[in-house]
């Protein structure tokens, strides 16, 4: 027989040649075992834990305290914009479906909040969820027929419809105001906070814009929670997983029209939750609320700020609204100027704002990591 292996030859075999050990249980282990198992570290998972949208919410609120109400105006604009972009991540970030005429559903929320606060002097509490329900009713019927189809002719389809939607806005007088639209929407009535003021003093002195402005706030807030609360959930990482292999879903049984039309109906809804807050806001609701050029806006806001993170199409409302603010009182070719560094963002960062920064955050996590 030969000669016996020598026991410490597996030793031996696990170390390198620079006389550090291969063996899982080297000094190197606490690192690995600080890894999860998508990559990323229990340190980096620490950050994500710390409620940056809450945070960030609770910030605005002292908006009107600390800022002009061009601040505050500028605030309530880009809070509704980035609810209407989110509701349209989870179709094209989640799903993977493009929509030319998310529009649609935020023209239809903005009317229904209309026609329900000015003609039927409904409440507020009665219009709001009006909208999100007209939007979601309008959704499963033209979702219905979307959902058939895949890749630009499923986005040219919802284009379609939003067009017709958009006619029927800028023709039916009788009900929509055709041309002219609806304008002086009322805003919703705040007696009983002034009420309130006289016990809580903290809630008293402010115009009945900024009472708005707080309104919408905790509006989108709402929204948002739910929103994270479904992309979190077993149906959102299915969503997820129609978006990556739509075939491979189906061949292990699962419904991927159903899940689709679920998530179109969805996005529809809260798009007209945001459309019935920027009704108010505006004072009046129009139908170029409807066309297909408020798509291409919310469009530009979600790939600007990235499709891949949950607040990157809030990121891109931001930066786009503050872009354009900002342009247009320096000169009057601010299209131009505008549209060139979208161009330029759009190619610096092909993961949005939000996926840059997080890019850079695991890049330097990294650099600590082997420091």
């Amino acid at each position: 027989m030969g000669r016996p292996l020598d026991r410490r030859a597996p030793e031996a075999l696990r170390r390198r040649p620079d006389g550090e050990s291969n063996s899982p249980l080297d000094r190197r282990a606490p690192e690995a075992l600080r890894r999860r198992p998508d990559g990323e570290s229990n340190g980096e998972s620490m950050k994500a834990r710390i409620p940056w949208g809450f945070l960030v919410l609770l910030a605005m609120f002292f908006v009107p305290a600390v800022g002009s109400r061009f601040y505050t105006f500028l605030a309530n604009d880009i809070a509704i914009w980035a609810l209407f972009a989110t509701s349209l991540n989870l179709l094209v970030g989640y799903t993977g479906l493009v929509s030319f005429g998310h529009a649609a559903y935020f023209g239809i929320g903005a009317y229904t909040a209309g026609i329900l606060m000015k003609k039927a002097g409904a409440s507020f509490l009665v219009a709001f969820p009006a909208a999100g329900l007209s939007a979601a009713i309008f959704a499963v019927a033209f979702g219905f027929f979307c959902v058939r189809l895949t890749k630009i002719y499923f986005a040219m389809l919802t284009l379609a419809f939003a067009q017709i939607v958009w006619a029927i806005c800028f023709k039916w007088n009788e009900v929509t105001g055709g041309e002219q639209g609806m304008p002086e929407i009322p805003y919703p009535d705040f007696g009983w906070l002034e009420r309130a003021a006289r016990v809580l003093p903290f809630l008293g002195g402010y115009r009945t814009s900024e009472y708005f402005y707080f309104l919408t706030l905790a509006s989108v807030g709402i929204c948002f929670w739910i929103l994270r609360r479904v992309v979190g959930s077993p149906f959102g990482r299915m969503l997820t997983t129609i978006r990556e292999n739509p075939e491979r879903a189906e061949f292990i049984g699962v419904n991927v029209r159903r899940y689709e039309l679920a998530a179109f109906v969805l996005a529809g809804t809260f798009a007209g939750l945001a459309g019935a807050l920027f009704g108010i806001f505006n004072r009046g609701v129009f139908p170029d609320f409807a066309y297909w050029t408020k798509s291409s806006e919310v469009l530009i806001m979600t790939l600007l700020g990235g499709m891949g993170a949950f607040f990157g199409p809030a990121v891109g409302a931001l930066a786009l609204l503050w872009l354009n603010q900002q342009i247009v009182s320096y000169t009057e070719y601010w299209p131009f100027i505008l549209g060139s560094i979208l161009v330029v963002l759009l190619f610096a960062f092909p993961g949005g704002l939000a996926g840059a920064a997080g890019a850079l955050r695991r890049h330097l996590a990294r650099r600590r990591a082997r420091a």
